[in-house]
């Protein structure tokens, strides 16, 4: 059988029409649910539509990862240089054929192709929101009763990134999973669901005054526990995309052990092939331990943060429904991550793992783009 050429663009342009039609629903329910609102407001519901789409995306990517579909179609943009795996029907009958137990199944391959529609679609949908920020930005200033537009610039920037973020997704499947890459891209697709939440709650504010007080020390400590929290959602896509998920099924211990025997020199050896070393030799169980375990100790630091982080805003009236939201998803992560690790990672309990990571993200992500600091003298706490 002829192998596959990593790259072929023969249907790209009929996979971008396929993009835009996937753009054009929400676009139309946008202009009905909206049709006598302003132009702004339709924009900034646009963007908030944008953000629930890109979230989304985050929990089907995880969905496409957690079904071994991200090879499904081990070619770039189509699948064996066709717009759909009906096109490569016959293709992929003789991959499955020569290997029943691989990655290339016409079940994995819609996967994975639904998977590339939704990511071209937000792709489409962050174009428009560009276009339109920018005809905005032309025009005279708005009403003081109408919220204040978020710069253009944030609207460049996220188009900007979303091109990276594609660029990252094809490398996924050229370079085989490479677990590097397959990290890389959920990075992205977390600075993306950033980068359009700091613009939602931007056009969401009417002035900077309207912003929501918060004490200087309580938004340094969100700000520190951001960054452990981005760090911990890295750690949980290495242990998903090195497939360490099972090297402890047992909690609170590893093993039977409170130290188990780990590699962390191959575990973290960041530049190499998945399931073997930079020296090409197979994986260690030892290295994959040390994946997770990392991956359970950070939990249990991020996850005290997050409850103390919880419990902290609820005395801040303002803050007090964030707070409801905040402890309510460090439950779920709870649940969810010990149900991973006793029911043998089932599907339902990992998607959901990732959901929560993600919603955890964006909750902080609204919180610091909305709070105002203040000294804490003039900040009133509510018992």
């Amino acid at each position: 059988m002829t192998p596959q050429a990593l790259y072929d663009l023969t249907p790209l342009t009929s996979l971008l029409v396929i993009g835009l039609l996937v753009a054009l629903g929400p676009l139309l329910w946008v202009r009905w649910r909206h049709q006598d609102a302003t132009p702004f407001k339709k924009t900034q519901a646009l963007r908030l539509l944008t953000l629930f789409l890109t979230f989304d995306l985050i929990v089907f990517g995880a969905f496409t990862r957690l079904t071994d579909s991200g090879l499904g179609c081990p070619d770039w943009p189509g699948c064996y240089g066709n717009t759909s795996p009906l096109g490569a029907s016959h293709a992929i009958a003789m991959a499955q054929a020569a290997m029943p137990t691989g990655p290339v199944t016409q079940a994995k391959a819609w996967i994975e192709m639904l998977h590339r529609y939704l990511a071209m679609g937000v792709g489409a949908l962050i174009v428009v929101i560009t276009a339109l920020a920018w005809l905005q930005a032309r025009k005279p200033g708005m009403p003081s009763s109408q919220p204040s537009a978020p710069s253009p610039w944030w609207a460049t920037a996220t188009l900007a990134w979303v091109c990276v973020q594609g660029a990252f997704g094809a490398l996924t499947v050229t370079m085989k999973l490479f677990p590097a890459i397959v990290t890389l891209h959920l990075a992205g697709a977390l600075v993306l669901l950033v980068l359009l939440c700091v613009q939602t709650v931007r056009g969401s504010q009417r002035s900077e005054a309207s912003a929501k007080p918060m004490p200087n020390g309580t938004r340094r400590w969100v700000g520190a526990t951001y960054a452990l929290l981005v760090l911990q959602i890295l750690l949980g896509g290495w242990v998903s995309t090195n497939y360490a998920m099972l090297a402890c099924n047992d909690f609170p211990v590893c093993q039977g052990q409170w130290w188990p025997e780990m590699n962390f020199s191959q575990g973290f050896e960041l530049w190499r092939h998945l399931g073997v070393t930079g020296a090409g030799d197979v994986i260690s169980f030892p290295a994959l331990t040390a994946i997770h375990y990392v991956h359970r100790l950070m939990a249990y630091l991020v996850l005290t943060l997050l409850a103390a982080l919880a419990w902290q805003l609820n005395r801040l009236g303002v803050w007090r429904a964030h707070s409801r939201m905040l402890a309510a998803l460090v439950g779920l992560q709870l649940a969810t991550g010990l149900s991973n690790v006793l029911l043998d990672w089932p599907l339902l309990s990992a998607l959901l793992h990732t959901a929560g990571a993600a919603a955890l993200l964006l909750l902080l992500t609204w919180v610091l783009a909305s709070a105002k600091p203040v000294a804490k003298a003039l900040f009133q706490t509510e018992p």
